[in-house]
């Protein structure tokens, strides 16, 4: 009998189409879901009854309670190699094999210029205004040349980000809590002396930091109020790292000039959250690793992944 995989959150109805399925579809039996599941207990119903399981990100977490209602799960396959969303100790404990794909840099840090980009020359409002033939040119745009870009964060993302940021010529200086200056002599940037300093001196701040105990809600009221009234922010990291009520009234009082926001705590994000009407916002629905590329690459792994799990030889994996 074959065993059951079911890909979960295939929101473009794409994940058959990334990869070449067919050497697993003889001993597996592949069924895909295009809507998420808002409530736990209807996700449970759907995937109570499949031995393997691919996940995209962190759309659907994977907690403890879950776990246990899966009886009959083996494998769970997310795409890149690591996700905050996977309770590891949890899946361990009842035997389920967690495997993970690549994840490509480029992506994320391709998204997080076109954010930052945008909210400095108002592009999207100038659009708008063009389509339903309102004012021709309504704003005046922030410069890039000469500003200073704040990098919390300088692994590849921000060592992408730092390299781009020269080519505009901007100033960028980078801090993170392990951050040394022999790594950032190496790009060429500046090492912030506090976050503090980077924070009240940068002129565009951008977070590419892991998600972890010390960098949860890093961003908070205190730092949001010592940016400049004339600066942005750009989180395409985690939501997390920014106190999410912090920020909603930084951008309503304006302490901030305006934000750039990919990554939400609760995704999708509800019909009235502030984020979808506040005027000095412009968010997208987390599609910063959302490229051809990239879901090809999680996807052909996701199928290799099932078929060493298949083979009895694992890889990838990232629990114990």
């Amino acid at each position: 009998m074959n065993l059951r995989c079911a890909i979960l959150d295939d929101y473009q109805n794409v994940a058959l189409k990334m990869a070449d399925w067919s050497s697993v579809m003889d001993k597996v039996e592949v069924k895909t879901f295009h809507n998420h599941f808002e409530q736990e207990e209807q996700l449970i119903e759907a995937i109570r009854d499949f031995d393997i399981i691919v996940i995209m990100r962190e759309r659907t977490p994977f907690t403890a309670g879950i776990f246990e209602q899966l009886p009959k799960l083996k494998l769970l396959v997310t795409s890149g190699m690591r996700n905050a969303s996977i309770d590891l100790n949890a899946a361990t404990k009842h035997g389920v094999v967690v495997c993970g794909t690549a994840s490509m840099s480029e992506p994320p840090t391709e998204l997080t210029w076109a954010l930052l980009l945008n909210i400095a020359r108002q592009i999207t409002q100038e659009n708008n205004e063009l389509r339903k033939n309102g004012p021709w040119q309504s704003t005046v745009g922030t410069d890039l040349y000469g500003k200073r870009l704040g990098l919390l964060g300088l692994g590849k993302i921000g060592s992408r980000m730092a390299t781009i940021a020269q080519a505009f010529g901007m100033e960028v200086i980078a801090w993170s809590q392990n951050l040394t200056k022999e790594q950032t002599d190496k790009i060429g940037v500046q090492l912030a002396k506090s976050k503090e300093e980077l924070l009240e001196t940068s002129d565009f701040v951008s977070i590419h930091l892991v998600l972890s105990d010390r960098t949860k809600g890093m961003i908070g009221t205190k730092e949001l109020q010592r940016m400049k009234a004339s600066a942005y922010l750009v989180n395409t990291s985690r939501a997390a790292i920014v106190h999410q009520e912090a920020l909603i009234e930084a951008l309503q009082e304006k302490w901030i000039a305006g934000a750039g926001i990919d990554v939400f705590e609760v995704e999708p994000l509800s019909e009235t959250h502030p984020f979808r009407t506040l005027p000095n916002v412009l968010a997208t629905p987390h599609i910063g690793y959302v490229t051809k590329d990239n879901y090809s690459t999680y996807y052909r792994e996701a199928v290799q992944d099932i078929q060493a799990f298949l083979d009895g030889a694992a890889i990838r994996q990232i629990n114990s």
